[in-house]
This record gives C-alpha cells, structure tokens and sequence, in this order.
C-alpha cells in the first residue's frame, strides 16, 4: 500500500502544479496584463450555438403538442392604448357616458378615469416590475428559468443536468478563487499604496485596473465597447444606467474612474475602504442629512438598480454642476445570465454567487458623444435629454419616474399635481361655459 500511497500522491501534486500552470498562464497573466487570449469569445460563441439548439428542440415539441413555447411573460397584463392627457381621457369619458350638460365644475363620470388608473397602476404599474427579474424568450439551462419552459424532454433535461455539474462543480470553484485571490490582493496592494504619497496617483491606477481585470475575469465576463473615442476624459463626470454595482467593474475594466456612491458594509464595505486608500473616491449615507449636503457640494450622483429593461430619473445634482457629461449606455444580454441586483431580496455576496454560478456576463457598453448644457436649459432638462440618449443607445424604455420608489412612498406633490391638473381643467371647463 505504500508505493501506491506515494504514486497517489505524485499524481495528486502532479494534477494540482499543472492546473495551477494553466491558471496562471491561462487567466492570471492575461488579467493584470489586461490582453485576452479569445478562449472567452470561443466559450460564448459555443453557448450561442447550444442556446439555438434547445431553443429549436423546444419549439419542434411545443408544435407537436400545438402549445405555447414558454409561459406568457407577467408584464403587458392589461392593455393600454396610446398615451392621452388628463384633458383628453376626461373628454372621451364624457363623451361616452352622454354627460354633456350645462353643469361644468363636475361629472361623476370623471370617478372613471381615476379608477381605472388606480386599478391599472396596482396590476401592472410601470415602476414595480422594474425591480423584478427580466424574463428570457428562450430557456437557457438555468434552474431560475426551468419553470417556464414546460417543453423539455429527456434529452434537454439530461443536458441541464450536466450544465448544473459544470457549472457548480467546475466554474463556481474555479470563479470563486479568482475572485478571492483578485480580491485579497486588490487590498493588500491598494492599502499599501496609500503609503506612498508620491507614487499614489500612477500606482493607484494600475492597482486599480488590476482588481478590476480580477473581478472581469472571475465572472466569465465578455464586454464589448462601442465608440470608444467618446470614452470619458479627464476631469468630467460619466453618467450611465444601473443594473447591477458589477456595472462599475464593467466601466473601469476599460479606464479607471472617481466614484461617488452609497456607503455599504460586509464584504463591499472593505472593499470600498481600501479603495479610497488608493484613489480619490467618495462614499456616503443616503440615509445622513449631513452627508447629503456635503456630497452635494462636491459632486451629487446617486442611482437605483433597475433590472435591464429600463432608465429612470437621474438625480439633478450631477448636471448642475456645469462640466462636460459623458453619457455611457450599458446592456447586459439576459441569455446567460441576470445581472439585475434586488438588494432589497438578496445581499450583495449571494448577488455575485448568482452571478458566478450562471453561464457567464455578457454585456455591450457604448460610450455616446460628450454632452453639455445647452442655453436657458435646467439642470432637470438636461438629465432628461441624457437620460433620453442613454435609453434610446442600448433600446431601453425611457421612464419618467424616480428609482427611489423601490424604497420609499410616492411623494405627495405627485398627488398634488393630478390634483391640480384636474382643477385647472375643471375652472377651464367653468371658464369656457361661462363666457
């Protein structure tokens, strides 16, 4: 037993130098060197392919049986016509319900209108399922995505059988070393810069994008940019929309950047303290009146993760400030993976497992044109017009709303304003009537 004791564990030490050798070689250089060597291009195009495949398979059995291929999505459950002012849908009702009396001031008729928004906000409002998870139009071997696709088979299920042991039995290990290996020297390396006063600014950087290629790399992550001669410049202000905090990896893989964002504690909270050790960063409590102001005299930028599907308000502060506003579209393809952070449904640590136990993060960025402040235009309009822009580059709804109502009751000056708008068509209407 003994000579086959030690031939054991030659091969043992044997296996473990070469794939430690090739995960040196393979993912260790390339990430601080920031080159690729196109195995993860490789790797997604073959997902891409076996993605078709069931896709097909599923659909010759759904039309076999003369089913759907996939259960209908949650959203879109009432439908809604074009558009029209409050003005417009009170004439209508009127209209309709034959109350053209000589009584201006009020119709009960108008009761309608607010009903039925009331009820259509509570089913199916624009801003609730903007905080759940985005739906797949093809099922992508996932366990979070199975119930969905009815229409599977042996061979699909014997196949997401294997895709669960690759995928926690091989990259969810291999995933989660990197990132603790990429993590720990990101701190170690970026406490001991701040050390350095004189080297702080260059090293920072490359510590910096280091960490950064780290992180990318332990998520199997594929970025493609677009336009990147409009990337940010030194000394302006990158405004993009948010899914996941994984989205400032995404952005510093390609340059290094000053953040401004909510303080966090547990794993994300050390990683914050060690970063500002190294770069000038700033970190702050929403929920502190102080820091509040005190961010608001330096530079004000705040945002909501909203799950990949829309953008909603920017926060004024960022644009009042008059320098130049690179606006960054980020789209994340929901195929192999959901980007989608719900903090208020999971932390941030089971967030990354999510992320690290699907098949990848796949995802386009697009630099858009610098944008500045135009003349006689408010801080607010120019958020706006970003905004716009930002939608409109990676095909997201544009929404008027503000992302803070994930956490918070509606205002009431939204209350208000209704209110108002309604009384002013009421004295228009007492107005017209009397003349």
């Amino acid at each position: 037993p003994k000579p086959f004791l030690f031939f054991f564990d030659r091969c043992l030490g044997v296996a473990f130098a070469v794939w430690f050798t090739l995960l040196f070689v393979i993912i260790i250089v390339p990430a601080v060197l920031g080159v690729s060597l196109g195995i993860h291009g490789f790797y997604i195009r073959t997902l891409c392919r076996l993605f078709e495949w069931t896709t097909s398979q599923m659909e010759l059995r759904a039309k076999l049986k003369n089913q759907q291929l996939f259960k209908p999505h949650t959203k879109g459950i009432l439908p809604k016509s074009e558009l029209l002012s409050v003005q417009e849908n009170m004439q209508e009702l009127r209209s309709s319900a034959h109350s053209r009396r000589s009584e201006p001031q009020f119709d009960l008729a108008d009761v309608i209108y607010f009903c039925q928004k009331g009820v259509e906000s509570i089913v199916d409002d624009e801003v609730t399922k903007c905080f759940s998870a985005q739906e797949v139009e093809s099922w992508n071997l996932l366990t979070r995505s199975i119930c969905r696709f009815p229409h599977r088979g042996l061979r699909l299920t014997l196949l997401w059988g294997l895709g669960v042991l690759i995928r926690y039995g091989i990259l969810l290990p291999l995933r989660v070393i990197l990132a603790v290996t990429g993590i720990f020297l990101f701190v170690v390396l970026s406490t001991s810069v701040g050390f350095l006063p004189n080297a702080k600014s260059f090293l920072g950087e490359k510590v910096h994008l280091m960490g950064y290629r780290f992180c990318v790399k332990s998520l199997t992550a594929f970025i493609t940019y677009h336009n990147s001669e409009n990337r940010p410049k030194n000394g302006s202000i990158c405004v993009a929309n948010h899914t996941t905090p994984l989205d400032v990896i995404i952005l510093a893989n390609d340059r290094c950047y000053s953040l401004v964002g909510q303080v966090h504690r547990g794993l994300l909270g050390m990683i914050q303290k060690a970063m500002v050790k190294s770069s000038p960063h700033i970190w702050f409590e929403r929920a502190e009146v102080k820091d509040r102001h005190l961010v608001a005299k330096s530079l004000p930028f705040t945002g909501t993760c909203v799950n990949n599907t829309s953008v909603m308000m920017f926060k004024k502060g960022s644009f009042e400030i008059g320098c130049t506003i690179f606006p960054v579209a980020i789209k994340y393809d929901v195929r192999f993976g959901d980007a989608y952070w719900n903090s208020s449904k999971f932390g941030l640590v089971r967030h990354l497992l999510r992320i690290m136990s699907s098949w990848a993060l796949v995802c386009s960025v697009w630099y858009l044109p610098p944008m500045k402040r135009e003349e006689g235009e408010d801080a607010a309009q120019f958020a706006k017009r970003v905004k716009a822009a930002i939608a409109a580059e990676a095909g997201l709804a544009d929404l008027t709303w503000d992302g803070g109502l994930k956490r918070t009751k509606v205002k009431d000056a939204f209350r208000e304003e209704q209110q108002r708008l309604y009384s002013s068509l009421s004295e228009d209407t007492t107005r017209s009537k009397t003349e």
